[in-house]
């Protein structure tokens, strides 16, 4: 029988993202800079939506659009172009789609937000959330109801965390790993939240309360432990120029839970989610920057490293006979109608 369920299921804020790159350095108060490059699309949690679409997922997103331009606009591309399922979402009359400002420069980005709280809330969006393979969530000091509720119905829940603006870090946030199959945090907040003074200290920590544990480590890779298999990898990042990291990490998140849903061995799901994030940093905007198979397989073709061409020399036997079409890049401004 075929399993006709949504491969992932996300919710979350969705944000307009207007990009600039080639800043040559930081602005300072009082200054202009012109930049040299500009790219335009949505963002926050459509960067997973359409990370997960663009590698053949079957994705459902719970979001709330606004009914302005720029919700309209992030709602016709992930509908129309990007074919993830918006049954969940809703938009809300006179509330303001969020639009975030991205300034990219070197390996970091600073963002300028305006927005407000959405009219529903994560558990409001979900209800009774459908029966799904996976669903890739953010876990906050305040847990939401329907990861409960979701892991009930045997959703495997990926989960990632973020930065503690109180620095306090407290671990009763891992008690939810309990409702978890994998957790995919950065070194720092790893480090941070199991008082640990290493990255693969902390991934001992965390293995013994998750399944899956992964700890990203930016340029120096990623080390994961699958307890299911007893499996242990330790993998590089790739030397890839970055022109915009936002979305990076989403996009990590989503090849990840594309690779495990496809049965692969741990090392290749770490290395093939390394080279995602390692190629969205080469195109602006953090949801289309994602490179989808078609990207994948222009850059395995492309590939002269003897090295790499070992490494990732599973991906002949992972790419797809019809990687699909070019995938869109942000572009400067919205498509006239």
């Amino acid at each position: 029988m075929d399993d006709d369920r949504p491969d992932v299921l996300l919710t979350g804020l969705l944000f307009y993202d207007l990009v600039l790159t080639g800043l040559g350095g930081p602005p300072t108060p009082g200054e202009e800079i012109w930049t040299a490059g500009m790219g335009c699309g949505p963002g926050g949690i459509a960067n997973l939506a359409v990370a997960a679409s663009r590698f053949g997922l079957r994705t459902s997103l719970a979001t709330v659009f606004g009914d302005d331009f720029y919700g309209e606009y992030c709602r016709d591309v992930l509908d129309d172009q990007e074919g993830v399922d918006l049954s969940l979402s809703r938009t809300a009359d006179d509330w303001p789609t969020p639009v975030t400002v991205s300034l990219a420069h070197g390996n970091d980005r600073a963002l300028v937000t305006h927005g407000q709280e959405p009219p529903y809330s994560q558990d409001v969006l979900m209800g009774d959330p459908p029966e799904a393979r996976t669903a890739l969530v953010h876990l906050e000091a305040e847990p939401r109801e329907w990861i409960a509720r979701a892991a009930a119905n045997g959703t495997h829940i990926y989960a990632d965390v973020g930065w503690d603006p109180t620095r306090q870090w407290s671990t009763d946030l891992l008690d939810q790993l309990k409702l978890c199959h994998a957790f995919l945090p950065n070194e720092t907040e790893a480090m941070a939240y199991t008082r640990t003074d290493s990255a693969v200290a902390a991934l001992g920590t965390l293995s013994e309360l998750v399944p899956v544990a992964v700890v990203t480590r930016g340029g120096a890779g990623a080390v994961a432990v699958d307890q299911t298999t007893g499996e242990y990898a330790d993998v590089p990042a790739l030397d890839i120029d970055v022109l915009d990291a936002t979305g990076a990490g989403d996009v990590f998140g989503a090849s990840f839970v594309a690779a495990s849903l496809g049965g692969w061995p741990l090392e290749e799901r770490l290395r093939f989610a390394a080279l995602a994030a390692g190629l969205s940093v080469r195109h602006p905007g953090g949801a289309l920057a994602a490179p989808g198979w078609y990207g994948v397989d222009r850059w395995w073709r492309s590939l002269a490293d003897r090295e790499l061409k070992t490494a990732y020399g599973f991906l002949s036997d992972r790419i797809p006979a019809d990687p699909g079409p070019p995938v869109q890049y942000a572009p400067v401004t919205p498509p006239a109608r």
